[in-house]
């Protein structure tokens, strides 16, 4: 019994023994499994991150080839443009070149055509003032079409503003006429000469009965200084303003001599005479940015102003004892002064502006009165 006993005991032992072996087995092979299933995802991930390596390592790789090729493109276009920038600056120094040979023989002929131009103002200035240049009377015929040019009437009485071209000949005309420059029917102004055929300007009011012509400056014409006179047909105008801006010229001179032939008289005008007085203020010190200092300005004012009526008086005194023409007044003006002298606004700084338009007023009432002393008569005949 003891015996059978013991060995149940041992087989059940045994089984114990066999299951728990069996048991340890199984956990053995499920840990085996596991083990292998961990090893295949590790083996699967890595294989995976390697693929997707690789793929990036060709993508970069493309990349940089890409990068590479289009470096080496945008290398060859700059290599071209800097091939074609350098042939157009060649072609560019090419011309310059040829053009700076072309304007050294327009430069050369220029001084040329200006030397032989000089040699010839020169000799008919020696010939003006020795008096020497013809002498040419216009024929009935050419006075006849002279007025007919200037549509001359016997009733009114025509002002010429005759002088160099740049004078303020215009602004002038329109002061006189009571009109300023930007005003409807003036007459035309600009820096440069404007006149390039003498124009005709009715006073701007119907009851005075004068009439304005501005002459061409002689500057813009092709001819001689001292035919000045007869081609623009000076002698049958009834009174003539030589107007003047910075220096007397040989033209001025040509048109009074004439005009002491013809009987026609004459007033010598400097313009821009407060133009004239600001430079020599200026001159003398003035700063228009200086407001504070009244007195000084008042004062150089004055000294500037005496200082060019001086200077202008003494000028045109010279120029005509150096032409053998009786002295004459200057009269200086300033065309701002003027309109308002003519609009009778007594502005403050005039100089000869009132005397210049009284006189030549006074000139049109002395010829008026003439003609009705000779219209009446004819008629008592």
């Amino acid at each position: 019994m003891d015996a059978q006993q013991a060995a149940m005991q041992a087989a059940a032992a045994a089984q114990a023994q066999s299951n728990a072996e069996m048991m340890a087995m199984i956990q053995a092979e499920r840990a085996a499994n596991e083990a292998r299933m961990l090893a295949e995802t590790a083996a699967r991930t890595a294989s995976d991150e390697a693929k997707q390596s690789a793929a990036k390592a060709e993508e970069e790789r493309k990349r940089t080839l890409a990068i590479q090729e289009q470096a080496k493109k945008d290398a060859e276009a700059a290599a071209q443009r800097a091939k074609e920038l350098e042939e157009a600056a060649n072609e560019e120094k090419r011309k310059a070149v040829a053009a700076q040979e072309a304007a050294n023989v327009s430069k050369k002929e220029a001084e040329e055509e200006v030397k032989k131009a000089n040699v010839a103002k020169e000799e008919a200035e020696r010939q003006l003032k020795e008096g020497i240049q013809p002498v040419v009377t216009p024929t009935p015929e050419e006075v006849s079409a002279a007025k007919r040019k200037v549509q001359y009437q016997e009733d009114l009485f025509h002002f010429a503003v005759a002088g160099v071209a740049g004078g303020g000949k215009s602004s002038l005309i329109n002061a006189f006429r009571g009109l300023r420059n930007k005003d409807k029917d003036s007459a035309a102004t600009g820096v440069t000469e404007t006149t390039l055929a003498m124009s005709r300007y009715a006073n701007a009011n119907a009851e005075y009965p004068y009439v304005w012509y501005d002459i061409p400056g002689a500057g813009t014409l092709k001819i001689p200084d001292w035919q000045y006179f007869n081609a623009q047909g000076l002698y049958v105008f009834d009174c003539i303003i030589v107007l003047f801006d910075n220096r007397f010229t040989m033209t001025d001179i040509a048109i009074l001599t004439n005009c002491r032939r013809f009987k026609i008289p004459t007033y010598i005008v400097r313009s821009k005479a407060d133009q004239h007085i600001r430079n020599l203020m200026r001159d003398m010190g003035y700063d228009s940015d200086d407001e504070d200092d009244e007195d000084n300005k008042k004062k150089l004012y004055r000294n500037a102003r005496q200082q060019f009526i001086e200077q202008t008086r003494r000028s045109v005194k010279d120029n005509l004892e150096n032409a053998n023409i009786p002295e004459q007044r200057v009269y200086i003006i300033s065309n701002e002064a003027m309109l308002g002298v003519v609009k009778e606004k007594r502005p403050k700084k005039v100089i000869d502006e009132i005397e210049l338009l009284n006189d030549l007023l006074g000139e049109a009432q002395v010829r008026r009165a003439r003609i009705e002393a000779e219209t009446a008569n004819t008629k008592g005949k």
